[in-house]
């Protein structure tokens, strides 16, 4: 263990100084103690302490003479023998006097060991690093082979796909278990429920970086039927439902271009290539453009700079769906979304820039089959970036246009997104956010039928359980957006205040609002344990020529 130089060792020009400040570094690299200077403004000499004797310049000296005559000498050492002794067999008398004074000079050099309390206290051990401990999370439902964030040691890898890809197999199946109770009053209609949804997620690791990974829902039908029994309100039927699926809502392969061929080649590759195959989410511009699972393929360019451009890291990111493409241009007569009819072709860009961070990205949907006239464009840009360490900001840009089947396929959406840095900034967060939207805005994919307002507050999003309630989310010819605090206490709960509106300004509007619209939520969420999570919301909607809607919900999740 080394320690800090106190001070600074000031020496002149010349081979023989430049010896002695090695022979000195290494004496205390191996010594542990800690060289220290005594500041003499006039004059030059040798401080006599309780630590290391040091040299002290008050001027760069010119004469070489000089430094000879003020230099420290550090008697030699050798490794496993008596330093003493063997300076004393080679020694002349001049020199062993010289030896014997030094050895005076460096009484002391080392400190007493450091001395321990009979009891030991684990937790003061503990505070010396912060008082940081290692948390355990909930361990998966099944682990087979190589373990998820585990230490060491391990067994020897199998280098079947190559010594420089070895293998680390391992399957794990974890997810959550989502159960809430609710009583909620959407859009005219009175349910009180208990509803329960289980997400499960297989992954199975092959390499480092290759995997195969699926996602289930088993106890629900698509995007919004869940099981649950509905035990009371007008329109609640007093029965129980059982929505079961066991298709997978995600199957795919996902890997490294360069890390297969450093297996294959025995070479090590220059280059990362990561790619992906199969039913696969798609989440970009934090899923307000794109959250869907697709069924197709992605590349990414990752880790990428350009000093002529001044662009010191960005990615890019090409991807195409043929199958399983949701997108509000593709809703049938029945209301509901044929994801069969499109193909989905885009690009997307992450670029650290400007003093902030550029998310950009262009998705063209072709309709195929009896859709094969829907020809859509999609644009987004968006830029983060903190200003005078006092607001953090991110503005994203939304566009829409072509030819959609339904003649209103055009639109366009702006929403501002604001947190306060406040004095308290990792757990008082006051944010203000705020959209407008010209025509009818709508996110590229969205498996879950959400609009391009879905993150502008909690008043704007559902639960994806219950059906609880949410204000007009298409951000179709309407300005709003919400105004709230987040609180979290200690980082171990979180209790959010909100109110929002949609003020639509067309009075035909046909997609969103048909009158202004009002939210007031709040929503509070504490673990119990590591596994378990408590929340729960309530909210109050008014909505003008339309019923108001309410909805109020406890929920349990266990995570595994």
């Amino acid at each position: 263990m080394t320690r800090d130089v106190k001070g600074t060792l000031q020496f002149g020009a010349g081979t023989t100084t430049a010896v002695i400040a090695l022979i000195a570094g290494s004496y205390l690299t191996m010594s542990g103690t800690t060289a220290r200077t005594e500041p003499n403004d006039h004059t030059t000499e040798i401080a006599k302490t309780d630590g290391w004797a040091a040299t002290t310049l008050a001027e760069p000296a010119t004469d070489p003479q000089s430094l000879v005559k003020t230099e420290t000498i550090v008697s030699k050492q050798y490794l496993g023998a008596n330093v003493d002794s063997a300076d004393d067999q080679d020694a002349s008398p001049k020199e062993k006097k010289k030896t014997d004074k030094k050895a005076a000079s460096t009484k002391g050099a080392f400190r007493p060991d450091p001395k321990y309390s009979k009891k030991y206290d684990a937790d003061g051990q503990a505070d010396i690093y912060g008082g940081k401990y290692a948390v355990e999370p909930p361990r998966p439902l099944l682990e087979l082979g190589r373990e998820q964030y585990t230490s060491g040691p391990y067994d020897e890898s199998s280098t079947i796909l190559g010594k420089l890809n070895p293998l680390l197999p391992g399957l794990s199946v974890y997810g959550d278990w989502r159960t809430a109770v609710a009583y909620n009053s959407n859009n005219g209609k009175d349910i009180a429920q208990i509803a329960t949804r289980l997400n499960l997620d297989v992954d199975f690791k092959i390499t480092g970086t290759e995997r195969i990974h699926a996602f289930f829902t088993p106890i629900q039908d698509g995007a919004a039927n869940f099981s649950r029994f509905e035990f009371g309100g007008g329109d609640g039927d007093q029965r129980f439902h059982d929505e079961f699926d066991l298709n997978p809502q995600t199957l795919f392969f996902e890997g490294d271009v360069g890390s297969i061929y450093s297996g294959l080649s025995g070479q090590y590759s220059k280059f990362d290539l990561p790619f992906t195959v199969g039913l696969f989410p798609l989440f970009l511009q934090n899923g307000i453009w794109a959250n869907d699972a697709i069924l197709g393929g992605a590349v990414t360019l990752p880790a990428q700079n350009s000093p002529a451009l001044g662009l010191s890291n960005y990615d890019i990111t090409f991807f195409t769906a043929f199958d399983n493409v949701d997108n509000a241009s593709l809703v049938g007569a029945n209301g509901k979304v044929d994801n069969h009819d499109a193909n989905l072709y885009g690009v997307t860009t992450f670029v650290d820039a400007f003093g902030g961070y550029i998310e950009a990205g262009y998705g063209f949907l072709q309709g195929v089959g009896n859709r094969e006239d829907v020809q859509q464009h999609f644009l987004t840009a968006a830029y983060s970036r903190r200003y005078a360490n006092t607001i953090s900001n991110s503005t994203r840009v939304f566009a829409n246009f072509g030819e959609d089947d339904r003649g209103n396929g055009d639109g366009l959406a702006i929403i501002s997104e604001n947190s306060l840095i406040s004095p308290l900034p990792s757990t008082l967060l006051p944010y203000a956010n705020f959209f407008v939207g010209f025509g009818n805005p709508e996110p590229l994919v969205d498996g879950n039928n959400a609009g391009i307002l879905k993150n502008v507050g909690i008043n704007f999003e559902t639960d994806a359980l219950t059906g609880y309630p949410k204000l007009d989310d298409t951000g179709s010819n309407a300005v709003g957006g919400a105004i709230g605090v987040e609180y979290l206490f200690n980082l171990d709960q979180q209790l959010v205040f909100e109110v929002a509106t949609v003020q639509p300004y067309d009075d035909n509007n046909v997609v969103g609002a048909k009158g202004p619209q009002y939210g007031f939520g709040v929503r509070y969420q504490i673990p119990l344990t590591r596994a378990w999570l408590f929340r729960a919301d309530a909210t109050y909607q008014i909505r003008d020529g339309e019923d108001d809607n309410f909805g109020i919900r406890t929920e349990l999740r266990r995570k595994f």
